[in-house]
């Protein structure tokens, strides 16, 4: 302990020289590097071996520790010996700390009990890569996934009661991957945008998109859908492009509205696009980040948000958003190994859908997506977009977007009687009410909200 506080302490700089990182990105990049040592190697659906259970138990205790004392004032009253009353100011954890780190940890706890539910004879086994595949239906998914050992089911499937557990701790872990990522959106949301981030930006948004997508995003009528389906999306990183010029044309709408007095080179001087027009297409930018979020869950992060975590200086901030992000990551391994074994089932009974699946595996990017497709195709309840931003499409006619009421909160359907069915119904409760905005737009989607809301 005194080990890694020394290297806190001087920045992960052991030279002495003062030329470290900041004290929240050094505890930032403690906790990413110890859940990447501890969760690196989680190949299989089987328990974490016991030891490193307590190692990652006791050092991520280590490094919560601190936000322990990150505090407020808060007033409270004080009645002296003689029965008179007083109020004074008392100190006590910082609001979003208070909330959110209880639900981190409760997130926490959930993922590592999901993986200790496997432990035991299971009715799928894996096989090393090295071994030879007699089954054809699963080599292409091996080839995609060739770092991981092959799961394995009997040649009739899995059981019905087998199958309908799976499935029951996959719909558990998506619920705990999209709190994770209301929470890191939320802390995300929160951080400043860092000034060089915005000085390297050009001057309108028309430069950051470029002719061709600023033309399509300022037409009169705007089809989310319809935009990405002409964009080339072939690869991870031209959606991550996209994703950037997104956001960077938000930030200069946002600061040319903010700065409309025309005192700085932010401001409207010059410019014919008026405020309602900029405040439009800051929305649809906003869409398509939403839709982009929804189809690639597994994109890295944005060149905005490695700014800001590159230039934050709240500790307690640097500690949410990388807590968050690894429990994101975690839930995010645990769902797709679910997702591997549910797929050598289908394949087992349908041999016709590896064929299928390898053409759309093909065409995909991220390595979320994949997972995420055949997700929405087999979850009944699944959200659409429309249905996670409170959208109504017209049928017969161009489609043109209309806001109305927000769903706030997200029914879970687990099976009655048992203890998951508690702890995945205290989700439904973490909402906050407040003006519908991109953050609200990302947690409707999630179904979940982080459990503060201080804008």
């Amino acid at each position: 302990m005194k080990e890694k506080f020394a290297k806190l302490l001087l920045g992960e700089d052991m030279s002495g020289g003062g030329k470290g990182v900041s004290s929240a990105l050094a505890l930032s990049n403690a906790i990413t590097n110890l859940a990447a040592s501890v969760f690196g190697e989680q190949r299989k659906l089987e328990p974490m071996p016991t030891d490193t259970k307590l190692r990652w138990r006791k050092e991520i205790d280590w490094l919560l520790s601190v936000t322990n004392h990150i505090v407020e004032f808060a007033p409270s009253q004080q009645k002296s010996q003689d029965g008179t009353t007083m109020e004074i100011m008392t100190t006590r954890q910082r609001n979003d700390l208070r909330m959110n780190i209880p639900a981190l940890r409760k997130l926490d706890a959930m993922l590592i009990e999901s993986l200790d539910n496997f432990e035991g004879p299971n009715e799928f086994w894996y096989v090393s890569k090295n071994e030879k595949d007699s089954n054809n239906e699963t080599s292409q998914r091996h080839e995609d996934k060739w770092w991981l050992p092959t799961p394995k089911v009997p040649a009739n499937g899995l059981s019905d009661a087998a199958r309908r557990w799976l499935q029951f701790q996959k719909d558990s872990v998506n619920q705990v991957l999209k709190a994770a990522m209301a929470i890191n959106a939320q802390v995300l949301s929160e951080m400043e945008i860092p000034d060089n981030y915005t000085e390297s930006l050009p001057k309108n948004g028309r430069c950051s998109l470029g002719d061709s997508i600023y033309k399509s995003i300022t037409v009169e009528f705007f089809d989310p859908e319809q935009f990405l389906s002409t964009m080339d999306l072939s690869t991870e990183h031209k959606v991550l492009d996209l994703k950037n010029r997104m956001e960077a044309s938000i930030v200069i709408w946002t600061r040319k509205m903010t700065n409309k007095d025309g005192k700085s080179h932010w401001g409207g001087m010059g410019s014919t696009v008026s405020l309602e027009k900029r405040e439009l297409f800051e929305e649809r930018a906003e869409t398509i980040l939403l839709v982009l979020k929804q189809q690639f869950p597994g994109l890295p992060q944005s060149s905005l948000d490695i700014s800001k975590i590159q230039y934050n200086k709240d500790v307690g901030h640097a500690i949410l958003e990388s807590y968050s992000r690894v429990m994101e990551s975690l839930a995010f391994t645990v769902l797709s190994r679910i997702e591997d074994v549910l797929y050598a089932d289908s394949v087992t009974q349908d041999p016709s859908l590896a064929e299928t699946k390898s053409k759309q595996s093909s065409k995909v990017s991220s390595p979320l997506c994949e997972d995420d497709a055949s997700n929405s195709a087999e979850t009944p309840n699944a959200f659409t977009l429309s249905d996670s931003m409170g959208w109504t499409m017209a049928p017969a006619e161009t489609t043109t977007l209309k806001k109305s009421e927000s769903t706030n909160n997200l029914a879970v359907a687990t099976p009655k009687g048992g203890d998951n069915e508690k702890i995945m119904t205290k989700f439904a409760n973490i909402v906050t009410q407040k003006k519908l905005s991109y953050l609200e737009k990302i947690e409707n989607l999630s179904g979940l909200r982080s459990p503060t809301g201080r804008h």
